[in-house]
């Protein structure tokens, strides 16, 4: 395993499994083949990807307990930040949801290559959370993905059980969008917990991650078709 990680993870006091070294050597590989042609990532240099992708990912631990948790990750792209949660502690029952056939071809792909169970789902989320096998049914709904949290929230909130998190990955300049979303987070039955910033280690960015936690069954017409919560946010 490289220092970047091996010193990154005992500064956010984590402690990985013996196979996270390789998982993550083939998790930089697979991204370095195939990034390019699927459009996957714009950070390339492998020390980068290193801290700016997989310890980012990874500070998710310090913040709440994803053991033996039910997780779903919305946006997931090429798969952060779920697939690093998952190769960190391998007792998460992991899905990665993402709207491009192609991101979810790699992911299929990358999961196969690192061994990991998980379920990738060609789909939308706002159709998707509508299912009855996926409605309320996540511990921990996590998303990495750019939009306003408000927006973020009705995509995101209905597939949390009631007492299960949404935790939405955010710039440290988002507190004007944490109060924007406020009506959005009531609305869909939830309440705001709090929101952490950290390091990033060994670089000097710092990071937010938003923590919202379900109370009650989000309503039923939520959430909207996605045309409808472009035009008219919560």
């Amino acid at each position: 395993m490289s220092d970047i990680i091996t010193q990154g993870a005992k500064e956010l006091n984590i402690i990985l499994p013996s196979e996270a070294g390789a998982a993550f050597e083939a998790y930089q590989e697979l991204l370095k083949s195939q990034g390019e042609t699927v459009n996957l990532t714009a950070i390339s240099e492998a020390e980068d990807v290193e801290r700016l992708h997989f310890l980012d990912s990874l500070a998710l631990l310090s913040v709440t307990s994803f053991k033996n948790a039910k997780v779903i990750d919305i946006g997931s792209g090429a798969g952060f930040p779920g697939v690093p949660l998952k190769i960190a502690e391998p007792s998460i029952d992991l899905t990665l949801l993402d709207a491009t056939g192609k991101r979810v071809a790699f992911l299929k792909k990358l999961c196969s290559a690192l061994g990991i169970n998980a379920t990738c789902l060609h789909a939308r989320a706002e159709e998707s959370s509508h299912e009855s096998d996926k409605r309320e049914k996540y511990d921990i709904c996590v998303s990495r993905a750019v939009a306003k949290l408000n927006i973020l929230c009705e995509l995101c909130l209905a597939f949390v059980k009631p007492g299960g998190l949404f935790i939405s990955m955010k710039s440290t300049n988002s507190d004007e969008e944490i109060t924007s979303a406020q009506n959005a987070i009531n609305t869909l039955g939830a309440q705001l917990q709090e929101y952490v910033d950290y390091t990033i280690p060994n670089t000097d960015i710092v990071h937010r991650v938003v923590l919202i936690r379900k109370l009650s069954p989000s309503p039923a017409n939520y959430p909207r078709r996605f045309a409808k919560i472009s035009k008219s946010p919560l």
